[in-house]
């Protein structure tokens, strides 16, 4: 009999699993895993830690990784191309037309990366509108500047991944785009009028609703709920339930960053009763994790039917590609603005 699965979705600690992990991650049966910079050496090695990651569980591992492109990548030369950040692709082209197929081809491209190494979920699109006063954070990688080219551009990425076998997350749910802080460091506040971000932020949100997951923001919203930010408060999930449309799989932001206050456990208590399904933590230190799962429930009722339903999305035979061709024209088009250089992560914890 199978056993139940842990609304978690977990870090580990190195590129192959301690004998401590193996046995924990059998025990809890964590929804699935996400794999950082610590975690990958070569193709190989990763497809082997990615195998001994899903052989741990007695159901389909989601199997997570940030590779967005830009400065927000995991999978890096020389085993792996480079991809743009988001905000690259309008810079290479003027005709709206010719950036939605570019977005949708990286994407693809990424998704047959992925794929190849069992990798099934990107944590990508950032559906964030960029706001020019608002914190670097997000910065290029936002498709725009306006909610309709971020929805637009968003859900062109969306359908890349789809094709090619890897469940988008859309993020960050209900939108990052105004935040005056990092969320890794602290907690972003927003004074907007819920009537402003209907019309900006939500709207590229709404647009792609059916995506199978959305990854919520550390971030307050004053307008809605001054006390919580969005990943706990039951306010705002209820707007992204009820107002944006999402009945996708709804997953948290690493709960390790500083905008979340008090223990590891109180804030997976926190988002579950907020309304999440599913909480993420990304450190693979082995006593917080213990600390998130004492507070995690299992995955029932509708957590366990949105978690099916985004499985079944992912595709068993992907959209035919023609890999050699398909990169090629895809490096034509960007070598028109070559001089954009790709930066590197600011911080190896960054999960989203």
């Amino acid at each position: 009999m199978a056993k139940a699965i842990a609304a978690c979705i977990l870090g580990l600690e190195g590129v192959e699993l301690t004998p401590e992990e193996r046995k924990f991650f059998s025990d809890i049966q964590p929804l699935g895993f996400i794999l950082f910079r610590r975690n990958i050496e070569t193709p190989e090695q990763v497809k082997a830690l990615v195998a001994s990651l899903k052989a741990l569980v007695d159901h389909e591992a989601l199997i997570l990784i940030d590779q967005e492109g830009g400065r927000v990548r995991r999978l890096r030369p020389p085993h792996w191309p480079e991809y743009p950040a988001a905000g690259r692709y309008a810079e290479v082209t003027n005709d709206p037309n010719e950036e939605r197929e570019l977005v949708r081809l990286g994407a693809r491209l990424m998704a047959h990366d992925l794929a190849d190494l069992g990798i099934n979920v990107d944590c990508a699109p950032v559906l964030d509108v960029q706001q020019p006063d608002a914190h670097e954070i997000v910065g290029d990688r936002a498709y725009g500047h306006t909610p309709q080219d971020v929805a637009i551009m968003g859900r062109a990425a969306c359908e890349g991944f789809l094709a090619g076998g890897v469940l988008p997350v859309i993020k960050h749910i209900p939108g990052h785009g105004r935040a005056g802080a990092d969320s890794h460091m602290d907690l972003p506040c927003v004074d907007a009028k819920l009537d402003d971000l209907m019309r900006g932020d939500f709207y590229p949100f709404q647009v792609n609703a059916d995506m199978p997951i959305a990854m919520t923001a550390h971030v307050l919203y004053r307008a809605i709920d001054k006390r919580n930010p969005a990943t706990t408060s039951k306010k705002c999930l209820k707007i992204v339930r009820d107002v944006i449309g999402f009945d996708g799989l709804l997953v948290t932001d690493d709960l390790s960053m500083n905008a979340l206050s008090g223990t590891l456990g109180k804030r997976a208590k926190a988002a579950v009763r907020a309304g999440v399904d599913v909480v993420l933590h990304c450190s693979g230190q082995m006593a917080e994790m213990k600390q998130v799962v004492h507070e995690t429930p299992k995955l029932k009722g509708e957590s366990l039917r949105r978690a099916r339903a985004a499985i079944k999305r992912i595709l068993r035979v992907h959209e035919p590609l023609d890999i050699i061709d398909a990169r090629a024209r895809f490096d034509v088009v960007l070598a028109r603005g070559q001089e954009a250089v790709t930066k590197v992560d600011p911080t190896e914890s960054q999960a989203s």
